[in-house]
């Protein structure tokens, strides 16, 4: 039976148009979580404390390389991984962090590949004339480099992933470069991602938040962060620009 179309959430009125897109990477495109999951358990293994199961790894993403490692550590010492300290750490934040690159470039993405579904879809927006850009969490030349090998057909504006200087997502700095490279108010931008990471950013920079239901997070975790529209499938978004 084919996906309803999307609907707004209760109380959110009419819905406004959208004339461009930015995407999440990781849990809304690419299903990446092979390759993150692989490389922080390979730093665990050096320091001697027990791997965490890939979907354990889904709720530890989404805020970049230092929550990952700090999260992903604490949790395997068992200690409470949803505290943001580094105590009990047996090394450095810093040093946990660059080892988690070290081994997740190493495996050079071989694991992450597009959520089935996703090709069309980004065909579709293409068809439709809307312009679109990728935000990421992940470190910048990583963020890049995947794109291009799993997505390099499509013509994203740009795609960013976490640079010096510049917050992090929720922080909208990163996605209001966006919308001006796009070209487009961001009111009319919606943000597509799968974490409340995304839909906060989408919500602090007056986007379109989107939340995607096949990637890392909860239906009940991005209702209650505020997504505005659901997707169960890759096609339900081309449903919503209709």
């Amino acid at each position: 039976m084919p996906s309803p179309r999307p609907s707004p959430a209760p109380g959110e009125g009419a819905s406004r148009p959208i004339h461009a897109l930015i995407f999440d990477l990781d849990g809304t495109l690419a299903d990446s979580i092979a390759d993150i999951g692989n490389a922080m358990n390979a730093v665990l293994a050096g320091l001697s404390l027990p791997p965490h199961t890939l979907d354990a790894y889904k709720s530890f993403v989404g805020e970049g390389a230092e929550n990952l490692a700090r999260r992903s550590v604490r949790a395997a010492k068992g200690l409470d991984w949803r505290i943001p300290s580094d105590d009990g750490l047996p090394r450095s934040i810093a040093e946990l962090t660059e080892s988690y690159r070290v081994e997740y470039g190493r495996l050079e993405h071989g694991g992450s590949t597009a959520y089935p579904g996703i090709d069309a879809m980004l065909d579709g927006v293409v068809a439709s004339g809307r312009k679109m850009a990728v935000l990421s969490n992940k470190r910048d030349d990583f963020t890049r480099h995947l794109v291009t090998q799993a997505f390099g057909r499509w013509p994203f504006v740009d795609v960013r992933g976490e640079r010096d200087g510049v917050p992090r997502k929720p922080d909208p700095t990163a996605a209001y470069e966006l919308a001006l490279e796009l070209n487009v108010i961001p009111a009319n931008i919606g943000f597509v991602g799968d974490t409340p990471i995304d839909v906060g950013t989408a919500r602090n920079a007056g986007m379109i938040p989107i939340g995607v239901l096949w990637g890392f997070r909860t239906r009940e975790e991005l209702t209650q962060a505020g997504a505005k529209f659901l997707l169960e499938q890759p096609k339900d978004l081309l449903a919503l620009l209709r």
